[in-house]
């Protein structure tokens, strides 16, 4: 296995541990829940968090398509996660807010994640899981990519 992951590039690498890590945070929350929520709702919730955000702000920093965002919010809506109203401002736009039981869900989730970076650091060493999470957090985009 160590030999077939020496050959493989930084973004092979750097996907195949997020599909694991993705995984073990799935297993996680499903063996104690029985309201199943995908990795695509996870992320929307993350970022409805603490927050009223419209589903226009959520579409432009979610990297789906307006559709499938609006799917999610609806799935999340009907599992009793989030509550949808319209912006006082306006009746055009929609306010998304996290209901009591999704916030629970969310923060058991966050801990369930924070578990899954400590058996990470008991794997691998807390000064490599440091170091992977400074290198993750520079700063660099598609456009400097490009450049």
């Amino acid at each position: 296995m160590k030999d077939e992951l020496q050959n493989r590039d930084v973004i092979d690498l750097l996907s195949e541990r997020h599909e694991i890590l993705r995984r073990l945070a799935e297993e996680k929350w499903n063996k104690y829940n029985t309201i199943h929520i995908s990795n695509s709702e996870w992320h929307i919730l993350s970022k409805i968090y603490k927050n009223q955000p419209t589903i226009s702000e959520v579409t432009k920093v979610v990297d789906f398509s307006r559709q499938a965002t609006h799917k999610f919010i609806k799935s999340l809506e009907a599992k009793g996660l989030v509550e949808v109203s319209n912006a006082e401002h306006s009746k055009k736009h929609k306010v998304i807010r996290m209901t009591n039981f999704g916030e629970v869900c969310y923060e058991q989730n966050e801990r369930n994640k924070a578990e899954i970076e400590q058996q990470l650091v008991r794997t691998i060493g807390e000064e490599s899981v440091t170091n992977l999470k400074n290198i993750l957090q520079l700063n660099w985009s598609i456009e400097q990519l490009e450049a």
